[in-house]
Order: structure tokens, then sequence, then C-alpha cells
């Protein structure tokens, strides 16, 4: 014979209270102590007592939960497991650390108005960090219309309704192509896929860059790449075997510039001696790698603690949110040769 669910009464019975208190601890009201809590979470469990779908899905004690969600981005899954991301996943658990939040990864990946609306209306969680916009920026500003507790990580863009916390792309990406001119270099490649808000932005960076040094840009070295090894190291074979010329790469990711480097190391072409490489991000391993990377540096822990406070701080109606463009700074080492 099946054993009948275990209810409300049970537990309150077992932990010797009454069906109010043994409610209010389940759903962790400041009112009941710490102790009281779990003792009762406990039986609760062991009793496999059904939770509610509104019962907090964290342990006890929390001032609230942040779920972080990451796009899809367009034609292809999502990278969690990008260096950056997981830099700037850190940034954001600490700064929730430090407000007694929890933070929760969701699994899903939304890719148009209607999912995000779903992840929305949805979620349990006291708010939503979204890890970069895709190509959801029209999406979002929608979303803006009817949801305030949502704050995204990515470039600020024209028309924004929604606020997002972002590095400056377009100046960072700016001192790089300018200090591989100020290094002699003429014939600076772009790597990156300028589809995306964040590369499109440093791209911009990069063209003005070329402008104020007096170097025309070329089509040629403009060149897509997605945020992966693999993706950076095919684009640069097939430049290489075309036979184009370049003597500097100014990257739209840490991780593009370490795959142009593996494939000029296999075609014979040294780095810096005779192309200078600069990347952008600044992840751990780019003082480890062989040579070490001139980069530029985005903020992660800054940014984690913003994205964390606005998207407390909105909800408690004590500021407005204001999206934000933190500043970079160029790291220079090995890859550029000066």
């Amino acid at each position: 014979m099946s054993r009948r669910p275990t209810t409300l009464q049970d537990v309150a019975l077992l932990a010797g209270v009454s069906v109010s208190t043994a409610s209010r601890a389940l759903n962790d009201s400041p009112a009941i102590n710490r102790q009281t809590k779990q003792r009762i979470w406990k039986l609760a469990r062991e009793q496999n007592y059904p939770f509610r779908d509104y019962m907090p899905a964290g342990p006890i004690g929390a001032e609230a939960t942040i779920a972080v969600v990451v796009p899809r981005p367009q034609g292809r899954d999502f990278m969690l497991r990008d260096p950056f991301f997981l830099d700037l996943l850190s940034g954001l658990a600490e700064a929730a650390r430090e407000r007694d939040c929890d933070l929760l990864v969701s699994h899903v990946a939304p890719f148009s108005y209607e999912e995000l609306s779903v992840v929305m209306s949805t979620s349990r969680a006291a708010g939503v960090v979204f890890l970069g916009q895709s190509m959801l920026h029209g999406a979002f500003n929608r979303l803006a219309e009817e949801e305030s507790q949502f704050v995204v990580w990515g470039a600020q863009l024209p028309d924004q309704n929604y606020c997002s916390v972002g590095s400056d792309n377009i100046a960072g990406a700016a001192r790089a192509t300018s200090h591989l001119a100020r290094l002699g270099r003429t014939r600076i490649m772009f790597l990156g896929d300028v589809g995306d808000p964040e590369p499109a932005q440093r791209h911009a960076g990069y063209l003005e860059a070329l402008e104020k040094a007096g170097i025309k840009p070329d089509r040629a070295l403009s060149v897509p790449a997605h945020f992966e090894v693999e993706s950076a190291e095919a684009a640069l074979d097939a430049l290489i075997r075309d036979g184009v010329a370049f003597d500097g790469i100014v990257a739209a990711s840490d991780v593009i510039a370490l795959g142009a480097i593996r494939a000029m190391r296999r075609a014979g072409i040294s780095t810096p001696h005779d192309v200078s490489v600069v990347g952008f991000d600044n992840v751990r391993f780019a003082r480890y790698a062989t040579p070490t990377l001139t980069t530029v540096a985005q903020d992660t822990s800054t940014a984690g603690r913003l994205l964390v406070s606005k998207l407390l701080d909105a909800g408690s109606g004590r500021i407005r949110s204001r999206s934000e463009r933190l500043p970079t700074d160029l790291i220079v080492r090995e890859s550029c040769g000066g």
C-alpha cells in the first residue's frame, strides 16, 4: 500500500510546533529563528514533504536569490565555459555573498522575447541577471515595458530602455589599436564577429584608432571569428593560405587571440617579432600564455557588484537603475613586443 503524502500538519506534529510556525519556517520567515527553521526543514526533507513552488529554492536565511541566465548567441550554443564568463560569474558570486544572497545559474538559454518573458514570469528569484544581449536588444526593450527585476551584462546601445552594465568597448579597442600603431604596425587586423554587440563596438574603436593614426582600413583585415580558439585558428589558417599580409592583430577576446597565436605558430610566424597581438578581457590564462598576452582588462569584480546592487536596489525603490559603462585598461605584456 502506498504511503500518503506528508502534510504540513505532520511536519508540525513531528517538530512539536504549531502549524503556523511550521509554515513560517518552511517559508523562511524572519519571525522564526534559524535553529528552529533548520530543525523543521530537516524533518520536512526526511519525511519527503512536497515543498511548494513559492517556497525558497536556496538555503534558509538568504536575503534573496538571484538567477543568472545566459541568452543563446545567434546561430550557436551559448558558451558559459568561456573563461571571461567564468570570471564574471565569480564577480557576481562574491557580490551576492556580500549582500547575503544566493546565486542560481539557470539551465535555460532564451533567444526570443517570448522566452525572456517566460524566464521572468516563472522565476522564483528576486531578480534575474542576463549575461549578454546576443541579438536580443529589441526583445529586452520590450521586456522592460512590463518587467523591472532584471539587469543585463552587455553593451550600452542606442534607444535602450533597460538597465545594462558593460565595459567601454570602443575606448578599450581604440587604445589597443593605437598602441600597435605606435609600435609601427601598419597592417593591423581586427579578429572577431562584429554581428554581436560587444565585438561590434570593439571594431568601431579599432576603426576610430586607425583613422587617428592615418592608416587606411582594409576590409580584408576585418576577419570574423567566434569566441572560440578553434574559430580563430580556422580564420587565421585561411588568411595565411590566401597570402593576406598583416603585422598586428586586435582580437575581440583573449580566447580569440590565443587561437590566432596558435595558428601563426604552426605557420612559422613569430609573435611578437612578425605580428603583435592584443586580446580583450584579461582572463587568468592571459598572463600564463606563451608569449604572455597583452590585453584590454575588464573589471569583473566591479561589474559583479554593480549588477547585483542595481538589481536589488531597483526592487527596493531606493534608486532608479541606470546603465553603466566601466573603464578598461591596457595591460602590456610580451605578445605585442613593446
